[in-house]
């Protein structure tokens, strides 16, 4: 399920690439409206891939506590999980939060309140902080998925033999 979700990440950043070359054609007839679309979509795409990844690695990590707890097994389990969490959680506040300002920023454009250039560069900073967090999310996810088989396989061996499937 991790690495379904981390593929909808980056679906949803090449829809940010996309909303960017769909906002330099602004000036064109009905191109405010493909974009503004494209962004909607995008970020709403990208709030939902790093909201479940961040949910994902707490429900992962409460299964492996709970499995080291019941089975007797390594404490050190349960605190490799917090340090993934520890590894990406800031990232991907940080990119919830910069896909959300970049997309309220854009309001501000599109309404002549705000300059179009401070669109543009959080766009830039956004689209740099959502390929980090996604390279971060990848590495952590993998992490985790060794860490789940490692525990599957502690747990099979700490089974007694009439109780293994």
């Amino acid at each position: 399920m991790g690495r379904a979700l981390l593929m909808v990440g980056w679906v949803a950043t090449g829809g940010l690439l996309l909303t960017a070359v769909l906002g330099y054609r602004v000036g064109l007839p009905g191109a405010m409206g493909w974009h503004l679309l494209a962004a909607l979509f995008s970020t709403l795409l990208l709030l939902f891939s790093h909201s479940w990844i961040l949910f994902y690695l707490i429900g992962t990590g409460k299964a492996i506590k709970s499995a080291a707890k019941e089975h007797g097994l390594d404490d050190s389990l349960a605190a490799q999980t917090r340090e993934f969490k520890n590894r990406s959680n800031s990232w991907l506040m940080l990119a919830m939060m910069a896909v959300m300002a970049t997309f309220i920023v854009g309001g501000g454009v599109a309404t002549t309140v705000l300059p179009p250039w401070s669109h543009a560069t959080l766009f830039w900073m956004t689209l740099v902080i959502q390929v980090w967090t996604l390279v971060i999310e990848g590495r952590v996810i993998g992490d985790n998925e060794r860490l789940m088989r490692l525990v599957d396989c502690q747990v099979e061996a700490a089974l007694p033999p009439e109780a293994s499937p």
